[in-house]
């Protein structure tokens, strides 16, 4: 018996870690056929062994010649797209007065760039009816040190959806601000003595909370909007917020420790 997304045809950008690659594997089980594209084939064949199917391809969504090739694949697979979702994020941090213009580009080129180009690329293979949705951030709307040009660059996106939708309503396009999940490779790259005056500023601000999602819980949540609204094609959710419903902390540490089982940074 197929799973609750049986025969839907789902396109997941940043499908190799975090958020996109949980959703990955979650829509496989569930019955979807999947397209998953990020930069490293290694980590996609890895997420498709979990899931038991899927199809990798791996993209950079900032280089154009690459999104042309996706969209070939997603024609050549699919057929049509039914579901595309972007989780790509990527972030430096840095207090703004140090952000420098290749700072600027890197974020704007993954965040903005590197959703628009695959989503113009897939635009004549969209099934009509089609939902398109872009994860965002919740630090939109709560100011953070050290993230100003991921921040920036969110806002940017979540303004292009806005033209994006109107000028192409027969899309149903879907923002969704994400809170704060771990484990993810997000905040891999990020200098550690920096990131740890954030993280205090960020608990003085009350932004710290006890529990973090997880990708998968997150994961489950967008199977279930998107299970519900590929039912309903006459429904559009433009917005959706998801968060720890966990209490406010007193530090970023004591959350860390509790995730993780050693001390934070």
């Amino acid at each position: 018996m197929g799973g609750s997304l049986s025969g839907k045809r789902v396109l997941i950008l940043g499908a190799s870690a975090g958020i996109g690659r949980a959703l990955a594997v979650r829509a496989v089980r569930e019955g979807a056929q999947v397209l998953m594209a990020a930069r490293r084939a290694a980590e996609l064949d890895k997420a498709a062994d979990e899931a038991g199917g899927g199809h990798p391809v791996s993209v950079d969504v900032r280089d154009p010649e690459d999104c042309a090739r996706l969209a070939t694949a997603a024609r050549e697979t699919l057929g049509q797209i039914d579901v595309l979702v972007s989780s790509v994020g990527a972030a430096r941090v840095r207090r703004i007065a140090d952000t420098d213009a290749d700072d600027w580009r890197h974020a704007f080129e993954t965040n903005v760039i590197g959703f628009h180009q695959p989503l113009r690329c897939c635009l004549p293979v969209l099934a009509p009816g089609a939902i398109v949705m872009a994860l965002s951030s919740e630090g939109v709307d709560q100011p953070r040190s050290a993230l100003g040009s991921y921040v920036t660059s969110k806002v940017a996106l979540e303004r292009m959806l806005v033209a994006w939708r109107t000028e192409h309503p027969e899309i149903r396009f879907c923002r969704v601000r994400v809170g704060q999940t771990f484990p993810t490779e997000f905040g891999l790259a990020f200098d550690s003595d920096t990131l740890t005056r954030a993280m205090d500023d960020w608990a003085a601000r009350g932004l710290a909370q006890e529990e973090f999602m997880t990708p998968e819980d997150v994961a489950g949540v967008l199977v279930g909007v998107i299970r519900t609204a590929t039912d309903h094609p006459g429904i559009c959710l433009e917005e959706l917020t998801v968060r720890s419903a966990s209490a406010v902390t007193a530090t970023y540490e004591q959350a860390v420790t509790d995730a993780t089982g050693q001390d934070g940074p």
